[in-house]
């Protein structure tokens, strides 16, 4: 995988953002995965901004969702949903219409999951798949020792999960679900391009298990090692804990300009 280490979260997702434009100007309808969580704004807002500008046209493009509580209404706060619509679609000017997402409100839920699998792939499967990681090592919610193979499914959040997301509930720990729909990490596999962005010390170790340690499920994200396109982009304070971080800094500062990433 490629590792990208730059200064701060504003330079990540500015860099991210620049990929997913010109990806939108080869594929205007492109099919943009997304992620929730305070890590991925950066992106959405350097996009947004793009769009504002007129640099960028995401008028035709398509987002797909990562995962979804499993039991909070479509219309709640904290939905998934609910959340992209604030911080994607209506800053990006992209309709509901274009978005797909697996139900979380579905009397059967495993039927649902694998309709979300169904959808994607009829779609086309995904463009570009933006992922945060957890303290842990997930993505999405494959909690550690997720299958590797594992297709969109309800998972069961573990206590770490639902602490670290309990600042989106008032802190409430108690409102936090305990379940979700999860893409598997063969679904993710699927997308054509992995984009991982991580920032801040208390993800250090996570990254570090992912990019230099073995490819194993106690550390899902580490799945990335098998993907043929997958980027990780890193601030200084992520990558505190890379063993080889002169050479992807080296390797980064040579790369050819029309390489992107």
């Amino acid at each position: 995988m490629e590792v990208v280490i730059v200064a701060d979260a504003k330079a990540g997702g500015e860099l991210i953002a620049d990929a997913m434009a010109a990806l939108l100007r080869r594929k205007p309808d492109a099919l943009l995965g997304v992620a929730t969580g305070s890590t991925p704004l950066p992106v959405y807002q350097a996009l947004a901004a793009g769009v504002s500008s007129g640099a960028v046209d995401a008028s035709k493009a398509r987002i797909a969702q990562l995962d979804e509580y499993v039991g909070l209404p479509a219309d709640h706060p904290e939905s998934y949903s609910s959340v992209l619509r604030r911080e994607v679609l209506e800053p990006l000017g992209i309709g509901m219409d274009a978005f797909m997402g697996p139900d979380g409100t579905a009397e059967d839920v495993q039927g649902a999951c694998e309709a979300y699998d169904r959808e994607l792939a009829e779609a086309g499967g995904v463009d570009l798949q933006l992922l945060g990681i957890g303290t842990d090592g997930h993505i999405g919610f494959n909690e550690p020792c997720s299958s590797l193979a594992s297709r969109t499914r309800i998972k069961t959040l573990t206590e770490q999960t639902r602490v670290d997301n309990a600042r989106f509930f008032d802190g409430d720990i108690g409102q936090v679900p305990h379940h979700v729909i999860t893409q598997g990490i063969g679904t993710i596999l699927e997308a054509r391009h992995l984009v991982l962005l991580a920032t801040g010390e208390g993800k250090a170790d996570a990254v570090a298990a992912t990019v230099e340690g073995p490819v194993a499920a106690v550390c899902p994200a580490s799945a990335l090692q098998l993907h043929p396109h997958a980027t990780v982009v890193v601030d200084e304070a992520a990558a505190s804990k890379l063993k080889l971080a002169d050479y992807f800094r080296h390797t980064y500062a040579n790369k050819p300009d029309w390489q992107g990433i």
